[in-house]
């Protein structure tokens, strides 16, 4: 399927306390699905479902009043998530997508692009007119599906990364949100 495309065996909904555990075992797969090679192995192998379950149960608990947190499921478990709110640069009217994962056998069907859309909207409603979200820069599969949907490219800059270690990011802008609003 295209970006574009849209495939109805899959629900997006607003996550609560009750998806941390799911939510919890995507972010761990999707992880080691997509940055093996790009982050430390030993790293990878450490993550836990659990403490990722339990950093989300926290943060469904208690969310900022301009943060969305949306799931994507098919018929037996979560697939994917996203997550965004105020831009952590501060712009004015700038919503940042903090997190966007979905696992590899749900890729490729239109899923991303619905739950980046759907955020936007979310985020276009409490007021933001621009979104912004980073990527690794050698993850290229990421930075081709950004690109495919109107995202610009900023230069790349160097942050710290797990384990102390650093690597090179790549922040992607839409200075008009509407331009993801309209995606299906």
């Amino acid at each position: 399927m295209a970006y574009g495309s849209v495939d109805s065996r899959f629900v997006i909904f607003p996550a609560g306390p009750a998806d941390a555990e799911g939510l919890g075992r995507v972010h761990v797969q999707s992880w080691r699905e997509t940055y093996r090679g790009l982050l430390p192995d030993a790293y990878l192998a450490r993550m836990s479902e659990e403490a990722h379950a339990r950093r989300f149960g926290h943060a469904l608990t208690r969310p900022g009043a301009d943060d969305v947190t949306l799931a994507a499921a098919d018929r037996w478990s979560h697939v994917g998530y996203v997550q965004g709110g105020p831009s952590r640069r501060r712009v004015p009217g700038e919503a940042e997508v903090a997190t966007l994962y979905v696992v590899r056998p749900a890729q490729n069907r239109g899923l991303g692009a619905r739950l980046l859309g759907d955020t936007a909207r979310a985020l276009a409603v409490r007021g933001a007119r621009s979104l912004v979200i980073s990527v690794l820069r050698d993850n290229f599969a990421a930075r081709g599906f950004y690109e495919h949907l109107g995202g610009v490219a900023e230069a790349a800059r160097e942050e710290p990364g797990p384990g102390g270690g650093r690597f090179w990011e790549v922040a992607y802008v839409w200075r008009d949100i509407g331009a993801l609003t309209s995606l299906p």
